[in-house]
């Protein structure tokens, strides 16, 4: 847990929330999961994936999946067949951390107008040029 030091709240490099947010540097990790969770059968492949992640590139995929396979989320298997077949699945610690993710994408449909009204206001304040 963060600890307190002189009063106020202080987050250490190794505490579990900011080991939890090191998931969230990588842009597209959550979507991964989010769509492994999803997937029928629970295994997709890589093209499979892209489709569905609108926007993402080949490259940052492999990237991305790469890396949450490197941290045990993701499980790779790979098919000896020509051409190479290779599906992803989410592992047993990839379900436990794909759980609350789950629950954040759920809060965001339930809230989209606060969602809506976030991003005028950012766009707003974007707009309001500062006075030289």
């Amino acid at each position: 847990m963060p600890a307190w030091v002189d009063g106020k709240l202080c987050f250490y490099a190794d505490s579990p929330p900011r080991r939890l947010l090191d998931l969230f540097n990588v842009k597209w990790s959550t979507m991964v999961l989010h769509a492994l969770w999803h997937w029928p059968n629970g295994a997709a492949r890589t093209g499979e994936l892209q489709r569905s992640l609108h926007g993402i590139s080949k490259k940052m995929l492999i990237q991305t999946l790469r890396e949450l396979e490197q941290r045990g989320l993701i499980e790779r298997e790979v098919f000896a067949v020509v051409p190479p077949h290779v599906e992803y699945r989410l592992s047993a610690l990839g379900r436990v951390f794909a759980q609350p993710i789950e629950q954040m994408y759920q809060w965001g449909l339930e809230n989209q107008q606060a969602l809506d009204e976030m991003e005028e206001n950012y766009r707003r304040a974007g707009s309001i040029q500062e006075p030289e």
